[in-house]
C-alpha cells in the first residue's frame, strides 16, 4: 500500500457538545502559541479537536430491580453552621433604583454566606433555606441578562460568598477501598446541600463568564490560595460538583496567566499522590480532561517541563488498577502530545508496553484502544523505531485465550494507515506475527478469532506472496528443528536413566508411586512425555501449508462476513439493584457548557 500519509483520525468515543470544556482551548491559551499553530492544529485535527467528556454516570443501569435505598446515598461535608440563619427577604434587584442596585446586589452576597444544615436536620429552617435558594437565582439571572453588574466592589464579595460556601473538608468515602473498590459499578455519593451548592456554582460561572469580568481586578482574590482550595474540591464524590469545578477550573486558566504555571504544578502534585501513594481520586478524568485542552494549545516546540509531564505523569498514570474510569481522556492527552511532537512517539511506545497488563484483559484492551490512536498519528520513521517490540506484543495479544483481547488485537488489519505501515515494512513484521496466527488459526477455541486470523493471513498473502511462502518454509523448518532438539534431548534422558538402572543400590530407592515396579514407573512417566512432546511439537506438513492457504481464501471472506457488525468491547457488570433518587439525581444534572455563553474574546 503505498498511502504514507497520516490516516484523518474518526472522533473517538463522541466528543459531544457535552465536552466543549476545551472548545475554546486554542483562544483561552492563546499566549502560549501563535494564530498560526492553533490554525495548523485545528486543521489537523477538526473532528477530535475536544477531550473526550467525563461521563456523570458510569454505572450502566439494565435491568437490575429498582429500590430506593433507606439510607439514601447522601452525605454532607462538614460545614461551620452559621449560629444566625433568619435571613429576611431583600427587594428585587429589577425593582430597585439603579442607583442603589450595587449596594442591594453586595447585601444579597452577605446574606448567601449564610449556611443551613441539610443532613442531621434536612426539614429545619425551610423557610430561610428558600430565601437564600430564591436569592442565589435571582442573582444568577441578573448577572445573565444585564450589563455592568461586576463593578470593583463585587469581586471581594462574590469571591467570599463562593469560598465559605464550597471551600469546606469534604466526608470520608462511603465507598469501599483496595481491591473491594470498583469506580464502575460503585455508585457516587450525592451531596446533601446541593440545592444550594448548584447555584453557587452557577453564579460563580457566570462571575467569570460576565463581560464586565476584569482579571487584572480580579487577581487580588483568585490566587494561588483559591486555587489550591479549589483543586482539593475535585476529591467530591459527586460528579456534578467535578462538572462544575471543571468548567470554573478551565475558566480560571484561560483568563489569569499569572496563575497557569502553579495550576498545572498542583495537577501534577495530585497525580503523583494518586500514582505512588493513595490510587484513589475522584477528579482524575476531569482534572485530565482540563489538561486535554490545555496541551491542545502548547506551543512549539515544546518546553521540557511538558515533555516530563508526558513521561513522568501521564505513561505512570497507565499502571493504576482504576484505570478504566479515566482512560479515554487519558489517551486524548497522549496522542495530543504525539500530535504536537512525533519525536515523543517512541518513549511513549514503549512506555506503555513497559506497563502493559499482564493478568487484566480489559485493561489490556483499553491499552490495544489506545494503541491503534496512537499508530493512527504515527510518522513512518518512527514507526520503524518500535515496530518489532511493538508487534511482538501483538503477537502475544493475538494468542491470547482471551477472545476480547484477540479479536481487538486482529482489528488493527482491519485499519487502513496500519496497514499501509505494515506493507511497507512486511519483511519486518511478518516473521513476527506468522507463528501466533498460524498456531491459533487452528487452536483458538473462538470462531471469531478464527475468521479475522484467516482475515490476517489473507491480507498478508496479497501484500507479498514470496515472503509469506518464506514465512511458511521458515516456520516448517524451526519446528522440525524444536522436533530434534526434543528428539536429542529425549535420548541423552534415556542414558541417564540407563546407567541409573545400573546403579546396584536402584532397588534402595522409594518408588513415587507404592505398587508400581521401578521400570514400570519409569515407562509410565517415559511415554506420557513423549506423547506429550508429540502433541506440543507438531510440525506442519506440505499438505497443511497447502490446505492453509486454500482455508485462508474460504475463511478470510467467510469470517469478516460474520463480523461486519460492529461489537462494542466492554466488560459485563453484574445487575445491580438501582437507587432512583441517584439516577434521577444525575439525569437532571446539565452541564455548564449546555447554558453557558462563553465570550471567546474575553478568552
Amino acid at each position: 500500500m503505498p498511502n504514507k500519509t497520516k490516516k484523518e483520525k474518526e472522533p473517538t468515543k463522541s466528543a459531544k457538545s457535552s465536552a466543549k470544556t476545551g472548545s475554546s482551548s486554542g483562544k483561552d491559551t492563546g499566549t502560549e502559541n501563535s494564530d498560526e499553530v492553533q490554525q495548523q492544529s485545528a486543521s489537523k485535527r477538526p473532528s477530535n479537536s475536544t477531550p473526550p467528556p467525563t461521563q456523570l454516570n458510569k454505572i450502566k443501569y439494565s435491568g437490575g430491580p429498582q429500590v430506593v435505598k433507606k439510607e439514601r446515598r447522601q452525605s454532607s461535608s462538614r460545614f461551620n453552621l452559621s449560629k444566625n440563619r433568619e435571613l429576611h427577604k431583600l427587594p428585587a434587584l429589577k425593582d430597585a433604583p439603579p442607583i442603589d442596585r450595587e449596594e442591594l446586589f453586595v447585601q444579597k452576597l452577605r446574606q448567601c454566606c449564610v449556611l443551613f444544615d441539610f443532613v442531621s436536620d434536612p426539614l429545619s429552617d425551610l423557610k430561610y433555606k428558600e430565601v437564600k435558594r430564591a436569592g442565589l437565582n435571582e442573582m444568577v439571572e441578573y448577572m445573565t441578562h444585564n450589563s455592568d453588574v461586576v463593578t470593583e466592589s463585587i469581586y471581594p464579595e462574590a469571591v467570599i460568598m463562593f469560598s465559605i460556601n464550597l471551600f469546606r473538608t469534604l466526608p470520608p468515602s462511603s465507598n469501599p477501598t483496595g481491591a473491594e473498590f470498583d469506580p464502575e459499578e460503585d455508585e457516587p455519593t450525592l451531596e446533601a446541600a446541593w440545592p444550594h451548592l448548584q447555584l453557587v456554582y452557577e453564579f460563580f460561572l457566570r462571575f467569570l463568564e460576565s463581560p464586565d469580568f476584569q482579571p487584572n481586578v480580579a487577581k487580588k482574590y483568585i490566587d494561588q490560595k483559591f486555587v489550591l482550595s479549589l483543586l482539593e474540591l475535585f476529591d467530591s464524590e459527586d460528579p456534578r460538583e467535578r462538572d462544575f469545578l471543571k468548567t470554573i477550573l478551565h475558566r480560571i486558566y484561560g483568563k489569569f496567566l499569572g496563575l497557569r504555571a502553579y495550576i498545572r504544578r498542583q495537577i501534577n502534585n495530585i497525580f503523583y499522590r494518586f500514582i505512588y501513594e493513595t490510587e484513589h481520586h475522584n477528579g482524575i478524568a476531569e482534572l485530565l480532561e482540563i489538561l486535554g485542552s490545555i496541551i491542545n494549545g502548547f506551543a512549539l516546540p515544546l518546553k521540557e517541563e511538558h515533555k516530563m509531564f508526558l513521561i513522568r505523569v501521564l505513561l505512570p498514570l497507565h499502571k493504576v488498577k482504576s484505570l478504566s474510569v479515566y482512560h479515554p481522556q487519558l489517551a486524548y492527552c497522549v496522542v495530543q502530545f504525539l500530535e504536537k511532537d512525533s519525536s515523543l512517539t517512541e518513549p511513549v511506545i514503549m512506555g506503555l508496553l513497559k506497563f502493559w497488563p499482564k493478568t487484566h484483559s480489559p485493561k489490556e484492551v483499553m491499552f490495544l484502544n489506545e494503541l491503534e490512536e496512537i499508530l493512527d498519528v504515527i510518522e513512518p520513521s518512527e514507526f520503524l523505531k518500535v515496530q518489532e517490540p511493538l508487534f511482538r506484543q501483538l503477537a502475544k495479544c493475538v494468542s491470547s485465550p482471551h477472545f476480547q483481547v484477540a479479536e481487538r488485537a486482529l482489528y488493527y488489519w482491519n485499519n487502513e494507515y496500519i496497514m499501509s505501515l505494515i506493507s511497507d515494512n512486511a519483511a519486518k513484521i511478518l516473521p513476527i506475527m506468522f507463528p501466533a496466527l498460524y498456531k491459533n488459526s487452528k487452536s483458538h477455541w473462538n470462531k471469531t478469532i478464527h475468521g479475522l486470523i484467516y482475515n490476517a493471513l489473507k491480507l498478508f498473502m496479497e501484500m507479498n506472496q514470496k515472503l509469506f511462502d518464506d514465512c511458511t518454509q521458515q516456520y516448517k523448518a524451526e519446528k522440525q528443528k524444536e522436533k530434534y532438539k526434543l528428539k536429542e534431548r529425549e535420548e541423552i534422558w534415556h542414558k541417564i536413566e540407563e546407567l541409573a538402572r545400573q546403579n546396584p543400590q536402584i532397588n534402595k530407592l522409594h518408588p513415587l508411586r507404592p505398587g508400581l515396579h521401578p521400570q514400570e514407573e519409569y515407562m509410565m512417566y517415559s511415554e506420557g512425555g513423549v506423547a506429550l512432546y508429540s502433541m506440543e511439537t507438531e510440525t506442519p506438513t506440505v499438505e497443511d501449508i497447502q490446505l492453509l492457504k486454500r482455508t485462508v481464501e474460504s475463511e478470510a471472506t467467510q469470517g469478516m462476513k460474520d463480523i461486519k457488525k460492529e461489537k462494542v468491547v466492554m466488560r459485563r457488570k453484574s445487575e445491580l439493584p438501582q437507587d432512583v433518587y441517584t439516577i434521577k439525581a444525575l439525569e437532571a444534572h446539565k452541564r455548564a457548557e449546555e447554558y453557558l455563553t462563553a465570550n471567546q474574546e474575553a478568552l
